[in-house]
C-alpha cells in the first residue's frame, strides 16, 4: 500500500473560498446574425483572440462605460 506524504495530506486544512468565483463566466445561448459572427471571427484572426472572448470584451466595455443603444428604424 502506498502512503501519501504528509505535505500532500489536506484533510486537516480549512479550504478557503476562491476569490475569483464571482468572475466565473456563465454559459448562455444567444442567437446572433451571421454577419456579426463573421465580423468577430475576422477580428479574431487579426488579433489572435478567440471570437467569443472578443464579443465578451466588447459587451463588458459597454457595461463598464454604461453605453446606451442608439436604434433608428428607417
Amino acid at each position: 500500500m502506498i502512503k501519501m506524504r504528509e505535505e500532500y495530506d489536506i484533510k486537516n486544512l480549512n479550504p478557503r473560498k476562491n476569490p475569483y468565483a464571482k468572475l466565473v463566466k456563465k454559459q448562455v445561448t444567444i442567437n446572433l446574425d451571421e454577419s456579426i459572427i463573421a465580423y468577430f471571427k475576422e477580428k479574431s484572426e487579426s488579433t489572435g483572440i478567440p471570437y467569443q472572448t472578443l464579443i465578451n470584451l466588447y459587451l463588458k466595455d459597454c457595461v463598464t462605460h454604461n453605453r446606451n443603444l442608439e436604434i433608428s428604424w428607417n
